[in-house]
């Protein structure tokens, strides 16, 4: 089963990823990933990227072709891919066609978590975790049982990501629309695109997703 999955920062796409990467076995594919370990092993591409990001310049479509073709070439057909931050335009998802036929896979679905603008904005303003061991909470969801104390470890110390805040969440809606829009009609025509309500509870949001590749 080879996936694209689709959603705005905190739709939860790294908790949906994780799930199927543990329960299904799949390969999260992240082109920002793939692109710092290709670097940082300084393989032939990586090079070529580096050089590229060296020079403040955005890498190619060409290069992240080419780093996921590798990907594919060395998982074992028994693996699934699940594409999280490519495609972003029609002419990487063409590619993408091309790298899965030379790989011997096809593109199954595509699935988007779908949100509200408010809502994801009230669920990311509104979370901190523990400074210590990491334990998420929520101003408004959930909050510590014992005001300032951590229910895990005790702590009294929390932190907030200096990025969640209002205008930043929004402005991540914004860029995320610009970059799917090209590619869901491509999939669309097609018949494979599904959507999910990302703002569900998380066990609710994994059981559509599993219902889809049961399908």
């Amino acid at each position: 089963m080879n996936i694209i999955l689709l959603g705005p920062p905190g739709a939860g796409k790294g908790t949906q990823s994780a799930n199927l990467v543990e329960h299904h076995g799949m390969r999260q594919l992240s082109t920002g990933d793939m692109l710092r370990a290709a670097v940082k092993a300084q393989s032939e591409v990586g090079l070529r990227a580096k050089a590229v990001m060296e020079r403040g310049e955005l890498v190619s479509d060409e290069i992240v072709s080419a780093l996921i073709d590798a990907e594919l070439a060395a998982m074992g057909d028994d693996v699934g891919a699940i594409f999280d931050g490519y495609p972003r335009t029609a002419a990487q998802a063409e590619s993408l066609d091309g790298i899965l036929e030379k790989n011997g896979r096809k593109l199954d679905y595509v699935i988007e978590l779908q949100v509200d603008e408010d809502a994801l904005v009230d669920r990311i303003t509104g979370r901190f975790t523990c400074a210590n061991c990491g334990e998420g909470y929520h101003d408004r969801y959930k909050l510590p049982e014992k005001e300032g104390v951590c229910d895990k470890c005790g702590s009294t110390e929390f932190k907030r990501r200096p990025d969640d805040n209002e205008e930043t969440v929004r402005k991540r809606m914004q860029e995320y629309r610009a970059k799917t829009a090209p590619i869901l009609p491509f999939y669309e025509d097609r018949g494979i695109v599904r959507r999910v309500d990302g703002m569900a509870a998380i066990e609710d949001v994994t059981k559509a997703i599993e219902a889809i590749l049961a399908s």
